[in-house]
């Protein structure tokens, strides 16, 4: 399963990586404009060992966590893999993703790493280990779901079931420039400052003050992203201005709200 919207510099080779590996594709598009229609499409004329069963469905954006329970509810073959527009399967992986599901396992996680320039980044927010590949009984069984806060979604299963990490990386292709990763960092620090608002959390004089270094010194000295080069430190940079932005945010609809009280 697949959500996307105006994914076309991404989406293609996140499709060809699935190639194969994939019976049925389940994706559920939020008014792209592009070419990411024409490249989901594309799969339907795969054959062979290769056929594919395409699922589209098109709708408005119901936010990350509604959105992406539509895609997996949507889903009919025995295991579910969940991948973003922008994450292709790398070849160990799928192998690794070929062997669980032979074997049988109720669900299993996989760690994402970013790639930049064509290279991982092995330190920067690592490890991001994610359940990513489910059996569909589960999910229908009410047993499997998507949760968090957005922009925050993660896939949980209950208590119970087994979760094995996978071998190999799930790429994450989200940017071509750290410019382009600010611009979405601020993006997503909005749409974390207005679900958390809505959900009674508040931010700080304190919290302004102290979590941009702290995400910064996270990256830097705990993940020890340094030794990704320069894009490490890049990356602890915009992580400190996710954190920044999202508080600033967060804190500036409080100071409004106890105005007008």
């Amino acid at each position: 399963m697949i959500p996307c919207r105006n994914n076309e510099r991404t989406i293609g080779r996140v499709l060809e990586s699935v190639r194969g590996l994939a019976s049925q594709l389940v994706v559920v598009d939020s008014g792209s404009t592009d070419s990411t229609l024409d490249l989901v499409n594309a799969c339907r004329s795969w054959t062979g060992s290769e056929r594919c069963e395409v699922v589209l469905i098109q709708t408005h954006w119901r936010g990350f966590v509604r959105t992406k329970q539509l895609a997996l509810q949507a889903c009919s073959r025995e295991h579910t893999l969940w991948l973003d527009s922008d994450e292709p399967v790398s070849g160990e992986l799928a192998a690794s993703i070929r062997t669980a599901i032979a074997a049988g396992v109720d669900a299993a996680r996989v760690n994402r790493m970013i790639e930049y320039k064509g290279k991982l980044l092995h330190h920067a927010w690592q490890p991001e280990h994610r359940l990513r590949l489910v059996r569909t009984r589960l999910v229908h069984e009410n047993r499997a779901r998507f949760a968090g806060v957005d922009p925050h979604d993660y896939l949980e299963v209950d208590a119970g079931i087994d979760a094995g990490l996978l071998n190999g990386p799930l790429i994450h292709d989200s940017f071509e420039t750290f410019a382009e990763h600010l611009s979405n960092q601020l993006r997503l620090a909005r749409a974390s400052a207005d679900a958390l608002h809505k959900a009674g959390v508040r931010s700080s004089a304190f919290k302004l003050m102290t979590s941009p270094p702290g995400a910064f010194l996270k990256q830097l000295v705990l993940k020890q992203s340094f030794r990704d080069g320069r894009a490490g430190w890049l990356a602890a940079a915009t992580s400190a201005t996710h954190a920044m932005c999202k508080h600033m945010m967060l804190y500036e609809r409080g100071q409004i709200e106890n105005s007008k009280t």
